[in-house]
C-alpha cells in the first residue's frame, strides 16, 4: 500500500474511530433534550456519563431501541445514596422535566424514589409509546392532569403512590385500561370507580390511603383483576357479587371503609383474612362474623 494511500486509510479510520463518528448513532434532538435535563438538574453526578461527545445509547440511565437508535428508557434512580439526584430542582426544569415529552419513542418513565416536587406535567400525555410511568414516592403535589386520559389506548401502568396528590381522579382516566394503576397514600377524593369496569383487562388496582368516597356496590370489576386495594378510604354501598367471578384473584382490602352489607359467597372473597374487611359500617358474613 503507498504512503498516499496509506494516509488516507489510516485518516479514515481515525475518523470512523472518533467520538464524533461514535456518536452519529444516537438521535440529535434525544441527544440535546438529555443535555438539557443534566443542565437543568445542575450536572449531577448520577449523570456524570453524559458527555456530549460520546453515543448518547451508551450513558448511564438511558437505553436506545437497537434498531432504531432512539431514546426508549429513562431511569434516573440509584441505590448509591451518593448518586441520587438531591436538592432543589431549578426553576427551568420545573418537578418533573416538561420536556421529557419530546422523547416521542420514550417507552419508560421512572423518576420514583427521589424528592420531586410540584405538579405531574399534562405533556407527558403526548408520549405515543410510554408503556410505563413511575414517579411515585416523591413529594409531587397538585392533580393528576385530566389529559392521561388521552393516553394511547390501552395506556401505560401509572404508578404514582406516596406523594401528596390531590383532587378528584380524573373522569377521563376510565377511558385508559392499564395493566397497573397505583393511586395510593395521597390525598385523592371523589369518585375512584372510573378505574374499573367490566370489559377492562386491568390486573392491579391500587388507590388505598386516599379519601374516595364512591358507592362499591354499582362498580363492575374487570374478570383480569388479580388485587385490588381499596382500604383506608370513604368508600360506602356493599360488596358487589360480580367480585365471585374474578377468578383470578389474589388480593383483596377494603378495611377502614364504610361498607355494609353481607359479603357475598363464592369465587375468592372467603380466602381473605378478616382484616381485608376489617373495620367498615356494618360488614359481616365470612370471614367476618355472621350478619345477624
Amino acid at each position: 500500500m503507498g504512503t498516499t494511500c496509506y494516509t488516507c486509510f489510516l485518516s479514515l479510520l481515525l475518523l470512523l474511530l472518533s467520538p464524533f463518528a461514535l456518536s452519529e448513532r444516537c438521535n440529535p434532538q434525544d441527544k440535546k433534550v438529555l443535555l438539557q435535563i443534566k443542565k437543568d438538574l445542575n450536572n449531577p453526578y448520577l449523570l456524570a456519563s453524559w458527555n456530549p461527545d460520546t453515543d448518547c445509547c451508551d450513558w448511564y440511565c438511558v437505553t436506545c431501541d437497537p434498531k432504531t437508535h432512539r431514546i426508549n428508557s429513562l431511569v434516573m434512580l440509584s441505590s448509591v445514596p451518593e448518586t441520587n439526584l438531591s436538592g432543589q430542582i431549578p426553576p427551568s426544569v420545573g418537578p418533573v422535566p416538561d420536556f421529557l415529552a419530546q422523547l416521542s419513542n420514550l417507552q419508560l418513565i421512572d423518576l420514583s424514589f427521589n424528592n420531586l416536587s410540584g405538579p405531574i406535567p399534562s405533556s407527558l400525555s403526548q408520549l405515543p409509546n410510554l408503556v410505563s410511568l413511575r414517579l411515585d414516592r416523591n413529594r409531587l403535589t397538585g392533580p393528576i392532569p385530566d389529559s392521561f386520559g388521552s393516553f394511547k389506548k390501552p395506556g401505560p401502568s401509572i404508578i404514582l403512590s406516596h406523594n401528596q396528590l390531590s383532587g378528584p381522579i380524573p373522569a377521563s382516566l376510565g377511558q385508559l385500561d392499564p395493566q397497573r394503576i397505583d393511586l395510593s397514600r395521597n390525598k385523592l377524593e371523589g369518585d375512584g370507580s372510573v378505574l374499573f369496569g367490566a370489559n377492562k383487562t386491568t390486573q392491579m388496582v391500587d388507590v388505598s390511603r386516599n379519601m374516595l368516597a364512591f358507592n362499591l356496590s354499582k362498580v363492575e370489576f374487570p374478570r383480569s383483576l388479580i388485587s385490588s386495594d381499596l382500604n383506608h378510604n370513604e368508600i360506602y354501598g356493599s360488596i358487589p357479587v360480580g367480585l365471585t367471578a374474578v377468578d383470578f384473584l389474589q388480593g383483596f382490602n377494603v378495611s377502614y371503609n364504610r361498607l355494609c352489607g353481607e359479603i357475598p359467597q363464592g369465587g375468592k372473597l372467603q380466602s381473605f383474612d378478616v382484616y381485608s374487611y376489617f373495620h367498615n359500617k356494618c360488614l359481616c358474613g365470612s370471614p367476618p362474623p355472621n350478619c345477624k
